[in-house]
């Protein structure tokens, strides 16, 4: 009988062990940040923390460096370097609970959100925050930085 109660008390320390190894998130991982060019930039790319993705600011920079022109192509090539960064961590834009946008003119804050909201599936679009700034990187229009839940798949 003692050494049932043994081996049981064994049973139940190595599962509890095994779930509190298990309750430990995932270590900080950084994705880097490069230019056009392929120099590294000053930044990652995104941070994941736990199960917090944090994706750096993207403005709507083709593969070459340039921006489109106007606020609607702006965005919506944003909103693709946004989706490649999310893709690139195993996520889409369902995974997004919170956006900060950043306009250079608050006046197209209705084109922005003709682009912005087919990104997200219906009825799921994220928690966010705007802002009117004096100017942007590049001379960009719009910039938006993104968290996403990397613990739900």
């Amino acid at each position: 009988m003692i050494g049932m109660i043994r081996a049981l008390g064994a049973a139940m320390a190595a599962t509890l062990i095994a779930g509190a190894a298990q309750a430990v998130p995932p270590p900080v991982s950084h994705v880097p940040a490069y230019g056009p060019d392929g120099a590294p930039r000053p930044f990652s790319q995104s941070v994941r923390a736990g199960d917090i993705l944090f994706l750096s600011g993207q403005l709507g920079t083709r593969a070459d460096g340039s921006l489109p022109e106007g606020i609607e192509a702006q965005s919506r090539q944003m909103l693709e370097n946004i989706g490649a960064a999310l893709r690139g961590a195993g996520l889409g834009f369902e995974h997004v609970v919170h956006c900060l946008v950043m306009l250079d003119d608050m006046a197209d804050w209705a084109a922005f959100n003709r682009v912005y909201v087919p990104y997200f599936p219906a009825g799921r679009l994220p928690a966010r925050s705007a802002m009117g700034v004096e100017a942007l990187a590049l001379g960009a229009r719009v910039e938006m930085e993104c968290q996403a839940d990397a613990g739900r798949r």
